[in-house]
């Protein structure tokens, strides 16, 4: 998300009187305070994603996401900035050597739903969709940070013909050109559905590889040690040994100070009031007492993002990521109280909110809380 944001803001109009590029700072924190401030979660985190290469897919696979342009140099400190405004915000950031931010969105999402809540991960990776179920939905950016679409089932199976939970087959056989994976010469989505839907998943595919016939055929049967490594890397995982817990990420707040220090210093004028105008006038860095915290909860998280701009080498930024409160690439989560009775409307690697009764926004109550996962930067 952090490298949608410094596209989409020109570099140039958004840097300090010293020289700091900003508008990859800028663009970050503004999505989050709209997420926030649409979505009123619980609780929130935001995933980072570390160094390529110290990731268990790179180890697997030495090319994967190779091929990606240098990291501009205008974007250079601004990862360490956002995490510094993350922790002036009181939102916690996670990351895992050897595991990236979508790894991190998947856990918080599986241990949302598991409480029963309802979670939006705010993701611009499409390894998310294969985490959308009844209760997780991914808000996926279009463009820059500020058309984002909520994806559920009903829109993963009319763009791409496949249920969500097929969506990573699909991806195997079609390939990931962010990732560097290549897929079947001449097979698309369409073609791929098709066979994934005829044969009952890519486990069926491979049993029946002799019964595809035409130029497709063989080229699938050629390329199937690819197609089956895709599929491995393309896995993300829901259960890591995560460094917080659920309540470290409830209803994070600003500590007043420290935010005005940054920001004076990021010469942010316009989000300092909109950040403090989500906590009122009495934001004072410390969370409040617990005997008038809200009685429910909810969970947000900045979506990881992925820009549409060539695939970046260098310095990883952070992502959001979905599940409870706090995180990089995290998740913000509606706060209980917030949480309205609908579905929620999502980094992370999307919101949760708890089901009601009466939950805020971000997971909503124990049946079906809402959780947000916001974007993951790169």
């Amino acid at each position: 998300m952090a490298f949608r944001a410094f596209y989409a803001l020109p570099a140039e109009n958004f840097a300090t009187s010293s020289g700091q590029h900003t508008n990859a700072v800028h663009g970050f924190t503004s999505m989050l305070i709209n997420l926030i401030k649409d979505q009123k979660p619980t609780h929130v985190a935001v995933a980072f994603d570390v160094s390529d290469d110290t990731t268990f897919r790179k180890a697997e696979y030495s090319e994967y996401k190779g091929g990606r342009n240098e990291t501009p140099q205008e974007f250079r400190g601004q990862i360490d900035l956002i995490d510094q405004v993350m922790e002036a915000w009181g939102i916690k950031t996670i990351k895992m050597p050897g595991y990236e931010a979508d790894d991190i969105l998947a856990t918080l999402a599986a241990r949302g739903e598991a409480a029963g809540y309802e979670v939006l991960l705010v993701s611009g990776d499409r390894d998310a969709f294969q985490l959308i179920t009844d209760n997780v939905f991914v808000l996926y950016p279009k463009q820059g940070v500020s058309n984002i679409p909520r994806m559920d089932a009903a829109a993963i199976e009319e763009k791409y013909f496949v249920p969500p939970s097929r969506y990573s087959d699909l991806a195997a056989l079609v390939g990931e050109s962010a990732d560097n994976l290549a897929g079947v010469p001449g097979v698309g989505p369409k073609t791929a559905a098709k066979w994934i839907n005829l044969y009952g998943g890519l486990e069926g595919i491979l049993e029946n590889l002799d019964s595809i016939g035409g130029k497709v055929g063989g080229a699938l049967r050629e390329n199937i040690d690819a197609v089956k490594r895709n599929r491995r890397l393309n896995q993300l995982l829901k259960d890591l040994e995560l460094p917080v817990t659920l309540a470290e990420l409830e209803e994070p707040r600003p500590n007043r100070q420290e935010v005005e220090t940054l920001f004076d210093t990021l010469e942010f004028k316009t989000l300092r009031a909109r950040l403090f105008a989500l906590y009122g006038d009495d934001t004072a860095g410390a969370p409040p007492k617990p005997s008038t915290r809200p009685t429910t909860r909810s969970w947000t998280t900045p979506p990881p993002w992925r820009s549409s701009s060539p695939p970046v080498r260098g310095a990883v930024p952070p992502s959001p990521c979905s599940w409870f409160p706090g995180g990089s690439v995290t998740t913000p989560l509606p706060s209980p109280s917030c949480v309205p009775t609908g579905r929620p409307t999502s980094s992370c690697h999307p919101w949760t909110r708890r089901p009601m009764p009466s939950l805020p926004s971000g997971f909503k109550t124990p049946k079906k809380p809402r959780s947000c996962t916001s974007s993951r930067t790169r």
